[in-house]
């Protein structure tokens, strides 16, 4: 389109286009064909592409998604290009995952690995930074489970497809704690302060005689709560 054709007062052009009227039916004939394609892909992906998406799942909706757009809109482009994409994708996905439930390898190459975030009460910092999670957004997923400080936390794994499973410890020790330092009438109301230091990086209790965490190496400790 030139741009001496683009006017702002143009109200046919910006909410019918510059389509036939005739070609709102033919998309309606288009919608109902891509949805029983969508259907019919999505079924068989297989129940997992209707609950959490794994990574590849995740790739194969938005190819998807992006491959049935265009015939919606444009009258000149025609929808076996879309039904044929959909089919190689639901073929590349079911081999994928074929593979994968055969070679582990290959599984974690294309699924990603668990990494444990928190373990017997203290953060694995180096495994968090490698998953791009922070210390505030794993204390409010621990918050989410009820969890007042890390000595009530085992593990806390973050899943290959980005969930998060938290086991917690049956021996429950004072910990660092994970409720935001700015509700401090709450704090002190669910939880009490003992004696005990602990990194207040890590979580990690502080060695006897020792001004450094063996954990992490920060020099900032303070008291655990129970």
């Amino acid at each position: 389109m030139k741009k001496e054709d683009i006017h702002l007062g143009d109200w046919q052009r910006m909410f019918l286009g510059d389509v036939p009227a005739a070609f709102y039916w033919e998309v309606v004939v288009r919608i109902a064909v891509i949805y029983l394609v969508l259907m019919i892909s999505m079924r068989l992906m297989g129940k997992r592409m209707a609950s959490q998406l794994s990574r590849n799942e995740m790739i194969a909706l938005v190819s998807l998604a992006a491959a049935i757009g265009v015939p919606l809109q444009a009258p000149d482009r025609g929808i076996l290009a879309a039904a044929v994409i959909a089919v190689v994708v639901v073929l590349v996905q079911q081999l994928t995952a074929r593979f994968s439930s055969r070679n582990k390898k290959f599984e974690s190459v294309t699924q990603g690995n668990m990494d444990i975030l928190v373990s017997d009460s203290v953060l694995e910092l180096s495994a968090m930074k490698d998953s791009g999670i922070t210390r505030e957004r794993a204390f409010a997923q621990l918050r989410s489970n009820g969890i007042r400080h890390l000595g009530e936390v085992k593990r806390l794994y973050f899943e290959a497809g980005g969930s998060f499973t938290m086991i917690k410890e049956i021996d429950v020790s004072p910990g660092l704690g994970v409720l935001p330092g700015g509700d401090r009438d709450f704090i002190e109301q669910v939880t009490t302060t003992v004696d005990k230091l602990v990194c207040n990086r890590c979580g990690m209790p502080q060695a006897a005689g020792s001004s450094t965490c063996v954990k992490c190496s920060a020099q900032d400790f303070t008291n655990a709560v129970i």
